[in-house]
């Protein structure tokens, strides 16, 4: 399985603390060893970097770490191959664009008798059920939201239910955004943790590196991470159910939907 990792935060903030521990996941501390991506958004642009190797020992990841690229939202991901070769079309994120937006979108899991979801606006550029799914979810949201919704709750409402429906299929865990929202949905695994004032010290399960978080912020931060494991072993995380879907916002959570089944 690969692994996700979220960010979403009320002011423009850097992951380099968390994307030092996940990218050893990506063929050291873990087996993800078939590439990594990350997208950020930022001053109203979107920013990515995708590679088909192994983030521990890509010098992509490394520039990443050393480059604190300062955003609202971050959607990173590293493989571990199931469906499709290791090629750069097959690496996550994948990214389409709605309203005017680019809409950026991870997996986590394997999905059986996707083939036959049909697709409409949107079609794959790579192989992977990952790719296929997000082009059938992006196009059904486009037809039901044509242009973007006076109230956010039908759009989101909607998004649950084709989650819903996709995990009928298998593993579906996803993170999503259009740059303003952050949407993690939890098929089986998805850990996410607040910080915010009193800030304190965090130190990495997968590194030994340790951050205090007091003395890069201001009282008023708020910084939330998203992750398939927790990233570090000296706080609490808090695990989603499965389907879940909780939907983000200058890292707070803004609407949370549970599965009716």
């Amino acid at each position: 399985m690969c692994e996700l990792l979220g960010m979403s935060a009320n002011v423009p903030t850097d992951i380099c603390f968390s994307f030092a521990g996940f990218l050893h996941r990506g063929g050291g501390t873990g087996p993800h060893r078939d590439g990594w991506g990350i997208a950020f958004y930022e001053e109203g642009g979107y920013r990515e970097f995708r590679d088909p190797h192994p983030s521990v020992d890509s010098p992509i990841a490394r520039l990443i770490c050393d480059y604190p690229i300062k955003s609202n939202v971050v959607i990173s991901h590293i493989r571990q191959a199931n469906v499709g070769g290791v090629t750069l079309a097959n690496t996550h994120p994948f990214t389409r664009e709605m309203w005017g937006r680019p809409w950026c979108y991870a997996h986590n899991g394997q999905l059986s008798d996707w083939q036959p979801l049909p697709l409409g606006f949107y079609t794959p550029v790579g192989s992977t059920d990952s790719e296929h799914a997000f082009c059938w979810l992006m196009s059904e949201l486009r037809r039901d939201f044509p242009t973007p919704p006076d109230e956010q709750a039908p759009l989101w409402q909607t998004l649950h239910g084709l989650c819903e429906r996709l995990r009928t299929l298998g593993v579906f865990n996803l993170l999503l955004s259009d740059g303003t929202y952050l949407y993690t949905y939890c098929s089986t695994k998805l850990a996410h943790i607040t910080r915010a004032a009193p800030f304190g010290e965090a130190e990495l399960s997968d590194a030994e590196l340790t951050v205090n978080f007091a003395e890069h912020t201001t009282p008023n931060d708020i910084v939330s991470v998203i992750a398939t494991e927790p990233l570090t072993h000296n706080e609490h995380w808090c695990r989603m159910q499965p389907g879940e879907l909780l939907v983000w916002r200058d890292g707070c959570i803004q609407a949370r939907y549970l599965s009716q089944a």
